[in-house]
C-alpha cells in the first residue's frame, strides 16, 4: 500500500507515518502535491550498500549531522 500527504500534515501524523513505513507501507511527503521524499527504514537502505558507497566517514557525517554551528 502507498500513501502521499503534503508536509503540514505529515508534521502532525510523524509518529503513525514512521510506523506505517516501518511496517513496509511507502510513505511520501510531498510539498503542493510534489513528492519530495520517501519514508524509508533504516535497516532497509543498509541492505542496499551500493545507495551509500563506502561507509568510510559515516561516523563522522552522522556526528555532524545535528552540529549548530555550521562550521
Amino acid at each position: 500500500m502507498s500513501m502521499q500527504l503534503n508536509i503540514y500534515d505529515a508534521k502532525a501524523k510523524l509518529s503513525n507515518l514512521l510506523d506505517r513505513a516501518l511496517a513496509g507501507e511507502t510513505v511520501v511527503i510531498a510539498r503542493a502535491g510534489e513528492p519530495l521524499v520517501q519514508l524509508v527504514p533504516v535497516k532497509s537502505l543498509a541492505s542496499k550498500s551500493s545507495l551509500w558507497g563506502s561507509a568510510e566517514g559515516a561516523d563522522e557525517a552522522r556526528a555532524g549531522f545535528f552540529r549548530t554551528d555550521h562550521g
